[in-house]
């Protein structure tokens, strides 16, 4: 156990070198780091929210607008079957939780009936709605009725994956602030936590994150206008829609779009050429350029819609068939907000409505005294600890200190290598770590003086000492290893923060107790003639 192979020393010092240089430019201000040469690494650790302070918004999900938006979906598929089936219909609407429709032929029921039932698809099942049925129930009602209701596993699987989408959307618009290190998770079975380190203007996160940005395109009504809609009747397929952009109050819209934001490939501000205003420049993918460029072609001379969050923005007249896929959205943009509108135009559109239920912002004097904290609580603990093992086991707990630094260092450098995030809960796993770090030496040292007393000699004391504690220490470390993992796994937020640095400061301890120590206590005795090393504990 005592003998290294030339291969082993290198590798050790290798490691140790590492730990110490990826964790040195954690002693240097940023502005400092850019000034040293390129192949110094430049990487620190992430402070968390609670340490370097930043946004904290808890956002839910308007689920009700989800379900509403697959009723209106289930409303117009219902009319779009019966009319290419050619069957009679009346009465057809939402009523609270469901759609309802009358044939008028009683003699047509049975085929409406089937028609209907053609709607049904099977869900996959999921760990969250089980096992898997189908996503709607058409029954029967009375008077030639037919009411078609979604199933409550279909419901959950909708939120579910609107809520998974939302996550996505609300990280890339995250990401394009340049932030780093971002906490964006599931909460519950509709919110959205969402934490963002560094960043000094919640208002400009409240305001990117909590619109919608659903943009589609649609036609405009030929010849009648809202108000007439209003005193008549909204013909069917047919919606009317507010106004954004100071021309008109309303707007009789189709109900069905032509192209939605999901075509969408790229959103980027620029600049009129004509009139030098802020403006937004879109790409179509293929499919939506061909439908785009079709209807433009069919419709030139009218007006169509750009509708952003349910609103027009503009309104203007195909003046030629739009067939590059490629356009411009223009209206009262300030350079500001035409890039906030292409920043969520290309992180694409929230499946719903998301409400801001909880909001905190941590200020940076808060972290700082986080970390005040954090420092003392690790120097106390650190110093405590040399001095029990300088105490407890002399020169030998002069190793065991010297590996002690050696395993900060590591566990330091390997957070600024891993770009992990550094919260208060991971100062407590680093101050609990530089406790459990001597564990071992505390293992080895006294199963050496043990041997001592059996009558061993010094080396073979040593040698016997090593190999025999290293079973149970691999035994202890790699259960609260296990726990560590599990910890990360399940947790959330500041459990998280804490499993990391117990999982890194489990692997380096290990390391830094058993075979750092090992190898000093090697050359150690290589520097005395054995027949006169005695063991100094």
């Amino acid at each position: 156990m005592l003998h290294f192979a030339r291969w082993k020393i290198i590798t050790v010092l290798i490691v140790c070198l590492s730990g110490i240089l990826f964790a040195l430019p954690n002693l240097f201000s940023a502005e400092t780091l850019k000034g040293l040469p390129d192949w110094i690494p430049h990487k620190q650790v992430h402070l968390g929210l609670d340490l370097q302070g930043g946004s904290h918004l808890l956002l839910e999900m308007d689920v009700r607008q989800i379900e509403q938006e697959w009723l209106d979906s289930i409303r117009d598929e219902v009319r779009q079957r019966l009319r290419k089936a050619k069957i009679g219909y009346t009465g057809l609407r939402i009523v609270k939780d469901h759609v309802q429709v009358r044939i008028k032929k009683p003699e047509q029921y049975e085929a409406a009936y089937k028609e209907l039932r053609g709607m049904i698809q099977q869900l996959a099942g999921s760990i969250f709605t089980g096992a898997g049925g189908p996503d709607l129930e058409v029954t029967r009602g009375e008077n030639n009725l037919i009411l078609l209701k979604p199933t409550d596993a279909a419901i959950t699987e909708r939120i579910t994956n609107a809520i998974n989408s939302a996550l996505e959307t609300i990280r890339r618009r995250i990401d394009a602030l340049g932030t780093t290190e971002p906490t964006i998770q599931r909460q519950g079975r509709t919110r959205i936590l969402v934490q963002v380190p560094g960043l000094d203007d919640p208002q400009k996160l409240k305001a990117l994150i909590g619109e919608t940005a659903k943009l589609d395109f649609r036609l405009v009504h030929p010849s009648m206008t809202p108000s007439e809609a209003r005193r008549t009747r909204v013909p069917p397929g047919w919606k009317i829609f507010p106004s954004a952009d100071g021309f008109a109050g309303e707007y009789l819209l189709r109900s069905r779009a032509i192209v939605s934001g999901e075509d969408l490939v790229d959103a980027q501000p620029s600049f009129d050429q004509r009139t030098n205003e802020p403006v937004v420049l879109f790409r179509f993918n293929a499919s939506g350029a061909r439908r785009f460029g079709r209807v433009t072609q069919e419709n030139v001379g009218r007006p169509f819609a750009i509708v952003l969050d349910g609103k027009v923005i503009s309104a203007p007249v195909i003046r030629e068939p739009i067939l590059g896929g490629t356009g411009q959205i223009s209206g009262s943009f300030t350079v500001e907000s035409a890039t906030k509108l292409a920043i969520q135009l290309r992180s694409g559109a929230l499946p719903a409505d998301m409400e801001i239920v909880e909001e905190r912002t941590v200020g940076p004097s808060l972290g700082a005294d986080s970390i005040a904290a954090g420092e003392v609580a690790a120097v106390v603990g650190l110093i405590a600890v040399i001095v029990f093992m300088l105490v407890a086991y002399g020169q030998f707990g002069i190793f065991s200190n010297i590996a002690l630094l050696l395993n900060l260092a590591l566990i330091i450098g390997a957070l600024s290598l891993l770009q992990a995030t550094l919260t208060l809960p991971g100062i407590a796993g680093i101050v609990l770590t530089i406790g459990m770090a001597v564990d071992a030496n505390v293992l080895i040292f006294e199963r050496i003086r043990e041997e001592v007393r059996g009558g061993k000699s010094a080396i073979n004391a040593i040698d016997s000492g090593y190999s025999r504690a290293l079973g149970t220490i691999l035994d202890a470390n790699i259960t609260t290893f296990i726990a560590a993992v599990i910890l990360f796994w399940l947790g959330s937020g500041p459990i998280r923060g804490f499993a990391v640095t117990l999982s890194i400061g489990i692997l380096t301890s290990v390391f830094t107790a058993f075979t750092v120590t090992r190898l000093m206590i090697a050359f150690w005795l290589k520097g005395k003639r054995r027949q006169a090393v005695e063991v100094p504990i």
